[in-house]
């Protein structure tokens, strides 16, 4: 017996289609008349609306070079100029450097005191940029981040001495 595949593959897509379209007549029943619309309801709706201004918070408006940002600098240039001499007493015993960006410096003393002073400075200009955009929390974070790594420096480099 002969099969015509055409009409077998087009026979469920016809079905389908003839529920799809059967399906649709209800749906375009459930329209609105325009004449049951209330007036009102057709008057036109403004695209923008007016909006009020808001109001920022008050921001602290402190100096950049204040007793607490002065101090934090203070430390933060000590704990590099230990991490300086840790380093430099490390290297001269045999050790080696573990961070790969002052490891570049390390060959030398003057090299490697320019990275740590670089650092002192990247720290003050960093905390100065968040000063000026009004980050203050950032500003001092900055400061407190650099003490802590340095710290952490220094306490491994005399522990593995």
């Amino acid at each position: 017996m002969r099969t015509n595949w055409f009409i077998a593959i087009l026979q469920p897509g016809v079905v389908l289609l003839v529920a799809a379209l059967g399906m649709c007549r209800p749906a375009l029943s459930q329209e609105v008349s325009a004449a049951l619309i209330q007036p009102e309801v057709l008057e036109p709706v403004a695209i923008v609306k007016p909006v009020q201004p808001a109001t920022l918070p008050e921001v602290s408006n402190h100096r950049f070079w204040d007793r607490e940002n002065s101090f934090l600098f203070a430390t933060s240039a000590a704990f590099s100029a230990a991490d300086f001499v840790a380093t430099k007493d490390n290297l001269r015993s045999g050790g080696q450097e573990l961070n790969p960006v002052t490891r570049v410096f390390s060959g030398s003393t003057a090299g490697l005191a320019v990275n740590f002073a670089g650092e002192t400075a990247g720290v003050v200009g960093i905390s100065y940029f968040f000063h000026k955009t009004g980050h203050h929390k950032l500003e001092r974070a900055v400061s407190m981040l650099n003490i802590g790594s340095s710290a952490a420096a220094v306490t491994f480099d005399l522990a593995h001495r």
